[in-house]
C-alpha cells in the first residue's frame, strides 16, 4: 500500500494540480512534452493506421482508434507511476519488435498468397471479434511505444502531473495524425504497402535500442525515411494511374 502511495500518490493531490495549471512555466514544459510526444508517435500512428485496415468500413475503424485513445489514457496513467522501472523492462521492447515484424512479414506472405490467406480466414478461429482484436492490439502497441516517450518526458520534469498532461495531449494528436494516415491510404492504396514497410523498419528500430545493442536511429533520419517513403508511393501512385 506504501508502494501505490508514493507511485500514484502526486496525481492525486488538488495542490499540485493547481500548481501546474496556474504556472505558466509548467504550461511551456508540458507544450515540449506534447511535442516530443508527436514526434516519438510517428511510428506508432503509422502502426495503428495499418491495424485499423484490417476492419471492413470508416465507422469501425474510427471508433476502433476512439477505444484505443481511452485505453491508452489508463495505461499512460498507470505506467507514468512506474516510469522510474521502466527503463529496466527492455524485455517489453523485443517482444513490441518481434510483434511488429510478424505484422509486416504476414502482411507481404499474404500479399504473395492470396489464396493461402482466403483459406486460412475461413479454418482461422478468433478468441476475440475482429474489432476488439484490434483494439487489443492497438492497446498493446500504445504500452510498447510509450515507453520511450515516458522516459523522455520524466527526463525533463520529474512531476508526474505535468508528464500525464503532456502524455494525454500528446496522444490525443497522436490519435489525429493517425487518423490522416487512415484518409491518405484511401486515396492513395499502395500506402498500404508502404505503412507494412514501416513497421518492419520501425520493429528493426526497436530492437536496436535494447541495452545489449544501444543504437539509436536519429529522429531526424527515421523522419527522412518516412517522408522518403511517403513521396516515393505518391510516385508510384501517378505513374500506376495514369498508365
Amino acid at each position: 500500500m506504501s508502494l501505490l502511495q508514493n507511485l500514484y500518490g502526486p496525481f492525486f493531490e488538488l495542490e499540485n494540480w493547481k500548481t501546474v495549471i496556474t504556472s505558466g512555466q509548467d504550461w511551456m514544459i508540458i507544450l515540449s512534452l506534447v511535442l516530443i510526444e508527436c514526434l516519438l508517435s510517428v511510428d506508432n500512428a503509422i502502426v495503428l493506421a495499418a491495424q485499423t485496415q484490417k476492419l471492413p468500413d470508416k465507422v469501425q475503424q474510427e471508433k476502433s482508434l476512439f477505444y484505443g485513445l481511452w485505453g491508452a489514457y489508463i495505461f499512460r496513467f498507470l505506467l507514468i507511476g512506474v516510469g522510474t522501472y521502466l527503463i529496466h523492462f527492455w524485455e517489453i521492447k523485443v517482444i513490441g519488435a518481434g510483434y511488429l515484424m510478424y505484422l509486416a512479414l504476414s502482411h507481404f506472405y499474404h500479399m504473395a498468397h492470396p489464396v493461402a490467406k482466403q483459406k486460412k480466414k475461413k479454418e482461422k478461429k478468433r478468441i476475440l471479434p475482429l474489432f476488439w482484436s484490434v483494439v487489443v492490439s492497438i492497446e498493446a502497441m500504445d504500452i510498447v511505444f510509450s515507453i520511450d516517450s515516458i522516459l523522455a518526458s520524466l527526463a525533463i520534469s520529474t512531476n508526474p502531473v505535468i508528464v500525464l498532461i503532456g502524455g494525454l495531449i500528446g496522444i490525443l494528436a497522436m490519435r489525429g495524425i493517425a487518423e490522416v494516415i487512415m484518409k491518405l491510404m484511401d486515396i492513395v492504396p499502395e500506402l498500404e504497402v508502404t505503412a507494412y514497410f514501416l513497421i518492419a523498419l520501425i520493429a528493426i528500430k526497436l530492437f536496436l535500442t535494447i541495452p545489449m545493442i544501444e543504437i539509436e536511429i536519429p529522429a531526424a533520419i527515421f523522419g527522412a525515411l518516412v517522408l522518403i517513403s511517403l513521396v516515393a508511393t505518391v510516385v508510384v501512385h501517378q505513374f500506376r494511374h495514369q498508365k
